[in-house]
């Protein structure tokens, strides 16, 4: 009796109201000892899945800021380059983060950083004249000690960790080798601890901490000549080289200046997806690109938010491309087996031979 007979047989008698004796399910079941299915080793529903998410393909993104032309002047440059990363991060993978300028964008210091540092001043003044007395002290972050005004903190920093910070980098410089290395090891950490305190301690030397900032969140900082257009001839060669390579699928470019316009024209030729960062509403490079969105509209998350629906439409128009019929001459050639070139005058020969035969 096969499986199927069985189960027959079970369903007719429940039908017909459990009459007819005993339950065939019990007197049957002693017919089969086992049932046994043989498992597919090749299908494992948990590898499957995996493997489907891994094969899913993501763009990578790659991001051109132009320092000339829009430096982070209303935002702190760390935490605009991180937010700008995360919102590049919605179009895909971000593998390229590069920005160009000349020194004088270095050195240039926002009217919002000049106003922080008169204040900061000023503060300092009232605090050494006791007529500003602090609740809580100032605390050195590196080695714990408590100062009640600034400018004490300052010097005791100045005095006592950037001297030590010099002499751990001129041995490090000095020596050779596995020494250098174990000496990097030795005080990475002690480094680190610097770095990160006298951001808040110290005032930077030049500008106001741009490039160091930058680095910090990840970018690639490039210093060009002072010449006019430096910055630009060789961001745009930049990603010029980049679509020639083909190592990225979206450009996302922060500026406003409209000489990148003819970059971004032949991107999207080329069938990258492009996107502009820029404070100018109504710019050449914004009615250029894909998409667009203002400084206001990263640091505050929208953008973010914005980026799913552009991808979405970007999956559209991709399939929609993939979907339309392009006449190839040389393709259908090869497909319908017409390599050779249609000779009119013998079909014309071929034609009148065949009626003066009849």
């Amino acid at each position: 009796m096969d499986i199927e007979e069985f189960f027959r047989d079970y369903s007719t008698w429940k039908m017909q109201g459990n009459r007819g004796g005993r339950d065939p399910f019990l007197m049957k079941l002693k017919n089969f000892s086992y049932c046994h299915f043989e498992p597919n080793p090749n299908f494992n529903l948990s590898n499957r899945a995996v493997s489907l998410v891994q094969k899913i393909p993501q763009n990578n993104v790659a991001i051109f800021w132009d320092l000339d032309n829009k430096p982070p002047k209303s935002f702190p440059p760390y935490e605009a380059a991180v937010r700008l990363k995360r919102a590049a991060a919605e179009f895909g993978a971000v593998r390229y983060t590069v920005a160009y300028a000349n020194r004088h964008a270095f050195s240039y210091v926002p009217p919002e950083v000049r106003e922080k540092r008169k204040d900061r001043k000023a503060l300092n003044q009232l605090e050494n004249k006791g007529i500003i007395k602090r609740v809580e002290p100032y605390v050195c972050r590196v080695c714990g000690r408590n100062f009640y005004t600034n400018d004490k903190l300052v010097n005791h920093f100045k005095q006592i960790h950037e001297r030590e910070q010099m002499k751990r980098l001129n041995q490090i410089e000095s020596a050779r080798g596995k020494r250098r290395v174990n000496l990097v090891a030795k005080f990475s950490m002690k480094m680190e601890k610097y770095k990160n305190a006298s951001r808040d301690v110290l005032t930077p030397k030049v500008g106001y901490g741009l490039v160091d900032e930058l680095k910090r969140a990840g970018f690639w900082v490039r210093t060009v000549s002072d010449k006019p257009q430096a910055a630009d001839i060789a961001l745009r060669n930049h990603m010029v080289d980049m679509m020639d390579r083909r190592r990225v699928e979206c450009v996302v470019l922060v500026s406003d200046d409209s000489d990148f316009v003819e970059v971004l024209k032949e991107a999207r030729l080329r069938c990258f997806n492009t996107v502009v960062v820029g404070d100018s509403n109504d710019g050449a490079l914004k009615r250029t690109a894909d998409a667009a969105f203002s400084w206001q509209e990263i640091m505050m998350g929208k953008a973010k938010k914005e980026a799913v629906s552009v991808v979405g439409r970007w999956k559209d128009r991709d399939v929609l491309k993939r979907l339309e019929w392009t006449y190839n001459p040389e393709r259908d050639r090869k497909l319908y087996g017409l390599d050779n070139e249609f000779d009119v005058e013998s079909w014309d020969s071929e034609i009148e031979g065949f009626f003066r035969g009849r």
